[in-house]
């Protein structure tokens, strides 16, 4: 019902169990958006998600799950997942998260961001630090790569070269002491700067 409201028209496709799932993606040449709960039986959920990401790349997944842990959250952003949303999440909550992945965004909850949270890599022991050892110019970059940005697109938002945007994104990783752009992006959030967007 809830995703009924995303758009008239909307056509959702359901699964039992993970295999399943995977099987209706194989069989489904134009997906959207795959929402993958975490306890299904079959495959386990990691595995599950590496499939997707491996046989159908340019589909976003989003995590459904009724356990809200922020390791898990963390694991799951880290192995591919462009979003997670808890079940006690409101009608209007999953309907914005659904659609910043549907715009090419990161859904990640609130709890992540929490200033009490475990410490989930070390960019997020001192985000002010880390935002004030970046250059506005890496700082405009950071938001793009929050939003999804590929390093092409961010170039033309920016109007630079490919490989002057690629060069941002490495000071960026190696400023905010994080092995990749997900990471990045959970830092990004920590500092505010998908605030707007993740509410």
């Amino acid at each position: 019902m809830v995703l009924q409201h995303l758009a008239p028209g909307t056509r959702c496709l359901t699964a039992g169990d993970h295999r399943e799932a995977l099987d209706t993606a194989r069989a489904t040449p134009i997906l959207d958006l795959v929402l993958l709960d975490i306890r299904m039986p079959g495959l386990t959920w990691e595995e599950a998600l590496r499939t997707l990401r491996s046989e159908r790349p340019e589909v976003p997944v989003v995590i459904l799950s009724a356990l809200v842990d922020r390791a898990l959250i963390t694991t799951a952003m880290r192995a591919g997942a462009r979003g997670f949303i808890p079940k006690t999440s409101s009608s209007s909550v999953m309907i914005n998260a659904i659609n910043l992945v549907l715009s090419g965004g990161h859904y990640i909850p609130p709890l992540v961001l929490d200033d009490d949270a475990e410490e989930t890599g070390p960019a997020d022991k001192d985000a002010a630090n880390a935002a004030a050892a970046l250059t506005p110019r890496q700082m405009d970059v950071l938001r793009l790569v929050a939003r999804g940005l590929s390093n092409r697109d961010i170039a033309h938002v920016l109007d630079l070269s490919e490989g002057t945007v690629k060069l941002h994104v490495t000071a960026i990783l190696k400023a905010l002491g994080v092995p990749n752009r997900t990471s990045a992006v959970i830092a990004a959030a920590r500092m505010g700067l998908t605030e707007g967007e993740t509410s």
